[in-house]
């Protein structure tokens, strides 16, 4: 079986095992993460999906209004508890910069959907991997989450200061995401990003090109194989020739395709991308 098909294979899995083993796990989140209680829809899927919530350290005590940080996989990036293969540490890295440089923003994580996370991460249909919903997950980013998220907490709803994010899949979507709604979204962390998934991303990408004001962190580890690191070198040659968007590109020299190699990643793109100097 080659590489690619196994780690599509594993992103169905992952979420399956994850749901078996959550329980036996001990709780890791900070406190200043929350789940929302809100019962929030996908509309075209009739999809329920939880929502977990990191404010900065000092929202409460302040009445700034912070950006925002959208990203997917939500049950992996706080909780070990409630993580497959480890967590992002999104919560503690957040905390120290906050800490240490004065940086803070607000994180929302959409928990994936489990047996249906390839295909709501998918913009484009796959002959192993089924139909594409991807545009029905984002719409409900955009369309139901953000306004609620901006309605009950103090945000900069502005396209500079709303940002998304994620890894494998979640990478992949998260390109997507940034040209589909260029007028939303003005940063993306594509993380071990799916591009093997569809030759229609780079299509995708010509045909719909990002301005100076854009901004893109991309970043694949060697380890995870010519199949992944190939297809992030043909999408930065096509990003380069459009000469509009900005762009870091990073192949981690000791980099995998897991969450350790993600969570050691983040604190560099995040401030990268929202090109925080204390």
């Amino acid at each position: 079986m080659n590489r690619l098909l196994q780690l599509g294979i594993f992103g169905c899995l992952w979420t399956l095992s994850q749901i078996v083993s959550a329980n036996d796990k001990p709780a890791t989140a900070a406190d200043n993460v929350i789940v929302l209680e809100a019962p929030f829809t996908i509309s075209a899927l009739q999809r329920q999906r939880t929502v977990r919530l990191y404010l900065p350290p000092n929202y409460a005590s302040s009445a700034k209004a912070y950006p925002v940080l959208y990203m997917h996989d939500a049950q992996n990036l706080f909780d070990t508890a409630t993580s497959y293969a480890g967590e992002w540490n999104i919560d503690e890295s957040l905390n120290h910069l906050s800490k240490t440089l004065g940086f803070e923003l607000i994180v929302v994580g959409i928990d994936n959907g489990a047996e249906k996370r390839m295909n709501e991460l998918s913009p484009w249909p796959n002959e192993h991997f089924g139909k594409a919903e991807g545009d029905a997950y984002l719409d409900f980013i955009v369309n139901t989450i953000k306004p609620y998220i901006d309605q009950h907490y103090r945000t900069l709803t502005d396209t500079q200061n709303t940002a998304i994010f994620g890894s494998s899949m979640g990478g992949l979507i998260s390109h997507y995401a940034i040209h589909r709604y260029p007028h939303v979204f003005g940063k993306a962390g594509i993380f071990s990003p799916s591009y093997w998934y569809s030759e229609s991303v780079y299509q995708y990408t010509l045909a719909n090109p990002l301005s100076s004001q854009h901004r893109l962190y991309i970043n694949v580890g060697l380890n995870e194989g010519v199949g992944m690191v190939q297809p992030l070198q043909s999408m930065v040659a096509l990003l380069r020739k459009q000469d509009s968007v900005s762009f870091f590109a990073n192949v981690e020299p000791e980099g995998d395709h897991n969450e350790a190699s993600w969570r050691r990643q983040f604190p560099k793109a995040i401030l990268w991308l929202f090109q925080y100097t204390p």
